[in-house]
C-alpha cells in the first residue's frame, strides 16, 4: 500500500523540515513552561559538565589522553598528560585540539569521533570529526609535536570511512571511492592500500566485497617480531570471513564465520557464538596463531560457560589475559596466564565488590598494567590503575549527584510467557513507591545492560522521588550468545514478551501499578517501545521513544538498516515479513486504542537509524488523536545530542513528560 508520509523521509527537503518545526515547537512550549523545568535542565547540565567528574584516558605510549567537554568547552578538547601529571587532583593538561575552535575557525559544526594513533611513537594521529554528530566522518593527519594537521597529509571527505595506520607512509583505507564502492548498508565495500603523496584515486586494491555485504576492512598489527596484516569481510552483522594478508596472497583464517577472533603475539583467541567441534557456544578458546594457520587444531577452552555465567569480553595485557564475566548479571574479572603446564587462572586482586567492573585499557605492547572502572546503580565510579599481580590503586573518584540515603538496589525475576526467567534491577526506595516508576530496556544486538551509577538518573528521576527499573530481556549478551540467538528473526516477539512479563512482575510485587509506569528505549530500544505502544498498551502509563526503529517493511532500505537483517529478517521475503508484521509498529497502529500518551526523540544528523521512522508515525498517530508529542535535534547524529547542553535539554523533556503524564491526577 502507498504510504501516505513516505515524504517525511525527506530529511532536509522545506516541507519535512517545516513540520519537524511545528512539532518542536508544540513539544518545547508543553514540556519547557512546566513549572521547575529550568532547573530540572540546569541539574542535569550540572552534572554533564561538573568539573570533579573522571575525566577518562587511554594510556598511548609515555601519555594519557582524554576528551574534555563542558560548559566553556561544549564540542571538547582533545588532550593529553603524563600518568605521573594524571594521578594529582589538578593534572596540568596538554590541549591538542580544541574542537570548539576548529569548529568555529572553519564555521563548522564539528563533533570529536575519535583519534588513530601511529605505533610506537604516537607523534601522528589520524583524527575524525563529524558534522553535527552523524556517523559520517572527515579524516585528517594531525601532527601531535607541531599541534597542527599535516597540510599535505592523510586526508579523506565525509564519508563512513574506516582508516588505519600500516606505518608513517601508508594506510589502509577503505571509504567511498565513488559509484559502486559501497554496500547496500552504505559502508565501504572495497579496502585499498594508499602510501602517503600518492593520490588516492591511485591506493591499490587489497580486498572487494559484495554489494549485499555489510563491510570490508583492513588491519595491520605493528607488534615488532609478530607483524601481520589482516583483512575482514563482514557478510551480515554477525559473521565475517577473516583473512591474513600475506605477500602473495590472502589466507583465509579456518573458524567458523560467527566467531570473534583477536590475535596478540603468538596467540589466537577464539570466542564462540554457535557450538564447534566439541566446544559449546559461548566458550573461548586460545592456540597458537602460526600453527593454527599450519593446520594444527590443538585448542585449549579458557572459558566453559555455565547457565548462569557468560563471558563479556577479554582484555590482553603484555602477559596475561583478563577474562570479564557475568553471573546473573554480575561482574568478575580473572587472569588467565600461559604457562609450561597450560594456562593458569586467578581472580584478579584487590577488588572491591560494584555493580560492574570493567575493563577500560589496556598496554599490551609494552607491560602489564591497567584501567578498571568500578560502578554500580547507587555507586559513584571508581578509577583504578593496576599491574597484574599488585592490588590496584585508586586513581580517581566520581563525585556522588544524588542523596543514596535509603535507596536499595533489588534484582528480581519475572517470568516470561515461554517459562524463561528474565532479571531486573529496581533502583528507588525500599516499600511500595510513592512516586512514578521509570522502565527501561534494549534487548537485541548482544548488548548487556549492567549496572552503572547515572547523575543524570539520579538527579532528573531519583531524587524527585522516581524509582528507576532496567530490565534484563533477552536480545543481550547478559546469558551468553543464546540469550541473544533464541529471539531473532522469527523469535523477535519473546523480547517483547519479557519485557512485558518484567511490567507485569512490578505489577505484582506492588512497585507499579501500570497508571503509575513510564517507559524509555531508544534505538532498537526505540523499537521495543514502538511495540510496547501498539501491542500492550494497557500496561504503561507513558512512553518515551528514541531514535527508534518503527517502520519494519522499510528499514532495511533505509541509511544503515540493510546491516541489521540478522537481526530482525528481510521484509522483502515473504515468509519474513509474515512474521516482522505481527510487530512492526508503524504498520500496527489502530484506531481507538488505550495508547498512552507517547514523547518521540529523533535527530536530523542520524544517519544510522533514519529519522523518518519516529516522523511517520508521529505523523500517523496524530491523524488517530492519540497524544503524541516530538522533538527532533538538528545535531546530535544517533546519540540525538552533540554536546552536554543539547544532551541535558533532552533529557529534561524525558524527565518532565514523564513526571507530567504519570502523577496521580494524570489518569483521574
Amino acid at each position: 500500500m502507498t504510504d501516505p508520509h513516505l515524504w517525511l523521509e525527506d530529511l532536509t527537503a522545506d516541507r519535512s523540515l517545516d513540520w519537524v518545526r511545528e512539532r518542536n515547537a508544540e513539544a518545547t512550549a508543553a514540556l519547557t513552561g512546566r513549572p521547575g523545568f529550568d532547573a530540572l535542565n540546569r541539574e542535569i547540565r550540572d552534572v554533564l559538565d561538573a568539573r570533579d567528574r573522571i575525566p577518562y584516558v587511554r594510556r598511548r605510549g609515555d601519555h594519557v589522553y582524554n576528551l574534555w567537554q563542558d560548559e566553556d568547552h561544549p564540542r571538547g578538547l582533545w588532550r593529553r598528560t603524563t600518568l605521573a601529571e594524571y594521578r594529582k587532583a589538578e593534572p596540568a593538561w596538554d590541549v591538542l585540539i580544541d574542537v570548539d575552535a576548529l569548529g568555529a575557525a572553519e564555521s563548522e559544526k564539528w563533533v570529536w569521533q575519535g583519534a588513530d594513533l601511529l605505533k610506537p611513537d604516537y607523534r601522528r594521529a589520524l583524527v575524525s570529526l563529524s558534522r553535527g554528530g552523524a556517523d559520517a566522518v572527515v579524516v585528517r593527519e594531525f601532527d601531535l609535536d607541531a599541534r597542527t594537521f599535516v597540510a599535505d597529509g592523510f586526508t579523506l571527505p565525509e564519508a563512513k570511512s574506516n582508516i588505519g595506520w600500516i606505518d608513517i607512509d601508508r594506510v589502509y583505507v577503505g571509504t567511498d571511492f565513488g559509484t559502486g564502492s559501497l554496500t547496500a548498508s552504505g559502508y565501504p565495500r572495497i579496502v585499498k592500500e594508499w602510501r602517503r603523496g600518492t593520490p588516492l584515486s591511485e591506493a591499490v586494491t587489497v580486498f572487494e566485497g559484495k554489494p549485499e555485504d555489510i563491510a570490508v576492512s583492513a588491519s595491520h598489527d605493528p607488534t615488532e617480531g609478530f607483524e601481520r596484516d589482516f583483512v575482514i569481510r563482514s557478510t551480515d552483522f554477525y559473521s565475517s570471513e577473516k583473512f591474513l594478508r600475506t605477500p602473495d596472497d590472502l589466507v583465509k583464517i579456518e573458524v567458523p564465520d560467527d566467531t570473534e577472533i583477536d590475535v596478540h603475539r603468538e596467540w589466537l583467541t577464539i570466542q564462540l557464538r554457535t557450538d564447534w567441534m566439541t566446544f559449546p557456544a559461548g566458550a573461548l578458546l586460545v592456540t597458537r596463531f602460526d600453527d593454527f594457520m599450519a593446520g594444527s587444531r590443538d585448542l585449549e577452552m579458557l572459558f566453559e560457560p555455565t547457565p548462569n555465567t557468560s563471558l563479556t569480553y577479554h582484555s590482553w595485557t603484555r602477559h596475561h589475559l583478563l577474562l570479564t564475566t557475568l553471573s546473573d548479571v554480575k561482574t568478575r574479572i580473572e587472569v588467565l596466564t600461559p604457562s609450561e603446564s597450560g594456562w593458569k587462572r586467578e581472580p584478579l586482586s584487590g577488588l572491591a565488590e560494584a555493580g560492574s567492573i570493567d575493563v577500560m585499557d589496556t598496554n599490551p605492547d609494552d607491560n602489564d598494567e591497567f584501567l578498571l572502572n568500578s560502578t554500580g546503580y547507587t555507586q559513584p565510579s571508581t578509577l583504578l590503575y593496576g599491574r597484574v599481580g599488585e592490588n590496584p590503586e585508586v586513581l580517581k573518584q566520581a563525585p556522588a549527584f544524588f542523596d543514596t540515603d535509603g535507596i536499595s538496589v533489588r534484582q528480581h525475576f519475572a517470568t516470561s510467557a515461554d517459562g524463561t526467567k528474565i532479571p531486573y534491577f529496581v533502583v528507588g526506595k525500599a516499600g511500595a513507591p510513592t512516586g512514578p516508576v521509570l522502565l527501561s530496556g534494549y534487548g537485541g544486538f548482544e548488548i548487556s545492560m549492567r549496572p552503572a551509577y547515572s547523575g543524570v538518573i539520579g538527579r532528573g528521576w531519583l531524587a524527585r522521588g522516581g524509582t528507576y527499573v532496567v530490565a534484563n530481556i533477552r536480545g543481550g549478551g547478559e546469558y551468553g550468545p543464546q540469550w541473544h540467538q533464541s529471539v531473532i528473526r522469527e523469535n523477535r516477539p519473546k523480547v517483547y514478551e519479557d519485557f512485558v512479563a518484567v511490567a507485569k512482575d512490578l505489577r505484582e510485587r506492588g512497585i507499579a501499578e501500570p497508571h503509575r509506569l513510564g517507559i524509555n528505549g531508544g534505538s532498537n530500544g526505540g523499537l521495543l517501545m514502538g511495540v510496547m505502544l501498539t501491542r500492550y498498551p494497557e500496561h504503561f502509563g507513558a512512553i518515551v521513544c528514541a531514535v527508534p526503529l518503527l517502520d519494519m517493511k522499510r528499514y532495511h532500505l533505509l541509511l544503515a538498516g540493510a546491516s541489521w537483517m540478522a537481526e530482525y529478517g528481510d521484509p522483502d521475503e515473504p515468509a519474513d515479513w509474515d512474521f516482522i508484521s505481527t510487530y512492526s509498529p508503524y504498520q500496527n497502529v489502530r484506531a481507538n486504542q488505550p495508547y498512552p500518551p507517547v514523547l518521540f526523540l529523533s535527530s536530523t544528523r542520524d544517519d544510522r537509524v533514519h529519522p523518518g521512522h519516529a516522523r511517520k508515525m508521529v505523523a500517523l498517530l496524530r491523524e488517530h488523536g492519540y497524544d503524541v508529542s516530538y522533538y527532533e535535534n538538528i545535531e546530535g547524529g544517533h546519540g540525538a545530542a552533540a554536546d552536554n547542553e543539547q544532551l541535558a535539554f533532552r533529557w529534561a523533556l524525558t524527565f518532565q513528560f514523564l513526571n507530567d503524564r504519570l502523577t496521580p491526577d494524570a489518569h483521574s
